[in-house]
């Protein structure tokens, strides 16, 4: 059996994780590409692959994540195949995906692409297209990839692992092909929001109500939005939502759209985002298309230092041993991912409390670099992905040295491989059974490569 490590990075260039079409790969044609040959590369259902869509998506992948020894174009074709399979399922199982969700997941890419890139106009110009060519570009690419993902998901949810599969998992494996984990750390934070003033509150809910007058006499209210909305999931497209169904907002954001009349304007309304004003422009049963304006309050410096001050207190009560950094986290702790969990951060990816800290922010490595085992931060500013900013105490809570996987130490790390290997077991059976009563025709010979073992069969039969 190949060590733990390489069989992961393997399995990750697997049809089982779509890791092709999940991962933040912007695919564009840019102008100065090579002319690609056309034509149609398989059928999948409904579904087209032209040779064209292979290509692109692998010089992409190639660009952007991976290097030309782990990636060839039929591991993006199989991927291609793969996506198509879910989708062609998707429609017959009838499984939507809404705009909402759509614009969410195309916000999160671009800004992912910004903050490596230095910006909206370091983008633009590396692509050579606008921000909004480039939405369009991807809007139905993204549509894929979400809906292929639930498909995925209903598929191996029902999926779990014992401690005797994982441990005869682990039994497999030989000795000398344990691989050596990196330097891991476990963290744990205390998250202090400043306090927005009444008069900042104040600002924002005049700022809309000045705007909802402008509208109502006359002027667009997609202009307003564009030029003055700060919600960056909508504020481009005039701050349109369209397909929205109770659940995809806050309780308070449905609270009013959903009780608004056709072309209504609600007054200033307050979320955990800020305050906002919505138009509703339709409503189809239980589904709203709908435009919104948010202005999000502005923290005055007093108020950052204030936040600063609590937390930098709240540190020498701590180290003073008044309390424990768990105790702290619990009752101070604005942050409701781990303030329950006393104040520990999980990562998601792995279920694990460790860091491999070759995985870790930036920003947060430098935090925690230079703290010993048990010791906690001064209070550091946290500059959020979406913008906001809070501080926070940090406290290294354990530092684990470079060591062979073993099962004492690392038992969610084995585990979840494991599981992945049961799901793709799953996988490759539900695979066998949807090729067999699906219609799907492959163009043998178009790559100097073989395809995934599934489809390289269906190949021969066709």
């Amino acid at each position: 059996m190949k060590f733990l490590m390489r069989h992961m990075r393997k399995r990750t260039l697997r049809y089982f994780n779509l890791s092709l079409f999940l991962l933040p790969v912007m695919v564009f044609a840019q102008p100065k590409q090579r002319l690609m040959v056309d034509g149609i590369a398989a059928v999948v259902g409904n579904e087209v692959i032209l040779i064209s869509d292979v290509q692109l998506q692998y010089e992409a992948t190639l660009k952007q994540s991976y290097s030309q020894q782990e990636l060839d174009e039929c591991i993006v074709f199989s991927e291609m195949l793969f996506q198509k399979l879910l989708l062609h399922q998707a429609e017959i199982d009838s499984i939507s995906v809404s705009d909402a969700e759509v614009e969410g997941q195309l916000d999160a890419r671009f800004d992912h692409l910004s903050a490596q890139l230095g910006g909206e106009k370091a983008v633009e110009r590396y692509y050579e297209k606008s921000m909004y060519e480039m939405r369009e570009e991807m809007r139905p690419l993204m549509k894929n990839q979400i809906t292929a993902e639930k498909m995925r998901n209903t598929i191996i949810q029902d999926v779990s692992i014992t401690p005797g599969e994982v441990q005869s998992y682990f039994d497999k494996v030989p000795s000398d092909s344990l691989p050596l984990m990196n330097l891991e750390v476990e963290i744990a934070q205390i998250v202090k929001y400043p306090e927005i003033s009444r008069e900042a509150e104040l600002e924002a809910i005049n700022r809309l109500k000045e705007l909802k007058e402008k509208i109502e006499t006359g002027t667009s209210f997609s202009s307003m939005a564009i030029f003055y909305s700060e919600d960056p999931g909508s504020s481009k497209e005039g701050g349109v939502y369209k397909g929205i169904k109770r659940g995809q907002f806050v309780p308070e954001f449905e609270a009013v759209a959903f009780n608004l009349k056709k072309g209504e304007i609600s007054d200033p309304f307050k979320t955990e985002y800020g305050y906002h004003i919505v138009q509703l422009m339709d409503k189809k049963g239980q589904e709203l298309d709908l435009r919104h304006i948010l202005i999000k309050p502005k923290f005055k410096n007093e108020d950052l230092n204030n936040a600063k001050g609590f937390l930098d207190s709240l540190r020498v009560s701590i180290n003073s041993g008044y309390m424990t950094f768990e105790e702290a986290a619990r009752e101070f702790s604005e942050d409701d991912e781990t303030k329950y969990n006393g104040g520990v951060m999980v990562n998601f990816q792995t279920g694990d409390t460790r860091w491999d800290v070759n995985n870790l922010d930036r920003q947060l490595f430098s935090n925690i670099n230079d703290l010993n085992q048990g010791e906690v931060s001064k209070a550091v500013l946290w500059r959020k992905q979406d913008g906001s900013e809070a501080f926070r105490l940090l406290m290294l809570r354990k530092r684990s040295e470079p060591h062979k996987v073993n099962m004492r130490d690392d038992y969610q790390f084995i585990k979840t491989v494991a599981q992945q290997e049961k799901q793709k077991r799953v996988m490759d059976e539900w695979i066998e059974q949807r090729i067999e009563e699906s219609y799907i025709k492959i163009n043998p010979g178009l790559f100097d490569c073989e395809l995934n073992e599934v489809w390289q069969a269906l190949m021969a039969e066709n």
